[in-house]
């Protein structure tokens, strides 16, 4: 039976000889662990960036916590569908012949590992370019970047997601069982057909290219705040630009990071046609390290919050000293006292209190 013409029976001609032998135990454990420190790490910086939506609702870092809260929500249900498929197909045994008859669960779990793999690479890319824009154009920015309009970025992008996670639906060509028996997507074994090389490289490129846009927009945000810095002695209403700009670069080496290892085995695999002699275990390992990204994801805006970085200041001056904090290049103390004044400034108390002020001195 051919299983590439019959998409019941798509991926079944991996079950028969595999290569590839993961132990259960271990596999099953891995796979608990990672949702479960994926879902509750990903609720608590839900709750944390919400809170923080509340508080900037009307400032210019409404859009920002709107698209991070948009990428760890992404994230978030990432863990709970991928999750639940897979502790599913290891409690039945790894038994896709009779739990998959219709290959209707395949090409769910395809689609899900494609579209929860793209966008969140999407969504940083996105929060880079809307970063730059921020900084670099604040006027346009102020009056473009609408809470309506990132709500509709968020729209554009996961439905760009959702169209290349279907484009193997829509060609009728299903989403195969892989090698391990754990997962499905995009053909990876004795790969022949144009193709399937084409969705293979498809994926790797579009990682690879919101990887760079990411890298790019956050290095001329960078640079951009470094010389505003240098030349401005009025630093106050920045430290928020301090902040998001941390936790940006945070989130695209933890992408590249993580993600690297599967594109780079992808797009081998794709390049290399049949001749790829990438095995199981490299690319479940490379699997692994792209899920440690959704875990790690949430801990950016747990961590790097502008609370924790006082804190770690402080702890920093305390064991460095105060001159070596003085010679340093970033002038530490003065990004403290900025820290502080845009705290002030933009606490909801402190403008009650500035109104209340001229009231109390006309009834004096």
């Amino acid at each position: 039976m051919n299983s590439s013409k019959s998409p019941g029976l798509a991926g079944f001609g991996v079950l028969k000889n595999t290569t590839c032998h993961t132990e259960k135990k271990i596999s099953v454990f891995f796979s608990i662990i990672f949702m479960t420190v994926g879902i509750l790490s990903n609720s608590l910086a839900i709750v944390i960036l919400m809170k923080a939506y509340q508080r900037f609702r009307q400032k210019s870092k409404a859009s920002f916590l709107l698209l991070a809260s948009g990428l760890v929500v992404t994230d978030l249900f990432g863990h709970l569908i991928n999750g639940a498929i897979a502790v599913f197909v290891y409690a039945s045994d790894k038994d896709w012949i009779r739990f998959n008859q219709s290959n209707i669960l395949c090409s769910v779990f395809g689609i899900c590992m494609v579209f929860f793999g793209l966008c969140p690479l999407f969504l940083g890319s996105v929060m880079a370019v809307e970063r730059c824009i921020g900084v670099t154009k604040p006027i346009f920015h102020s009056t473009k970047m609408t809470s309506r309009h990132v709500k509709m970025m968020l729209t554009m992008v996961c439905l760009f997601a959702v169209l290349i996670a279907l484009l193997p639906i829509l060609r009728f060509r299903a989403y195969q069982i892989q090698a391990s028996r754990t997962w499905c997507f995009y053909k990876t074994e004795h790969v022949e057909d144009w193709e399937d090389r084409f969705y293979l490289l498809l994926f790797s490129c579009l990682g690879f290219l919101a990887l760079a846009i990411s890298f790019l927009c956050n290095a001329v945000t960078g640079i951009t705040l470094l010389r505003v810095k240098f030349k401005s002695q009025q630093r106050q209403g920045r430290s928020h630009h301090f902040e998001m700009i941390i936790q940006l670069l945070a989130i695209m080496c933890v992408s590249c990071i993580c993600w690297s290892p599967f594109l780079v085995t992808m797009a081998r695999i794709g390049i290399k046609e049949g001749r790829s002699k990438e095995t199981c275990e490299t690319i479940l390992f490379a699997l692994r390290m792209a899920t440690w990204n959704q875990i790690l994801d949430p801990w950016v805006y747990i961590l790097l919050r502008k609370a924790v970085l006082k804190n770690l200041y402080k702890i920093t001056s305390g064991c460095c000293g105060v001159h070596v904090i003085n010679l340093h290049m970033w002038e530490l103390s003065s990004i403290k006292n900025s820290l502080k004044v845009a705290a002030i400034s933009e606490s909801p108390v402190s403008s009650k209190q500035t109104n209340q002020q001229p009231l109390s001195s006309m009834g004096q």
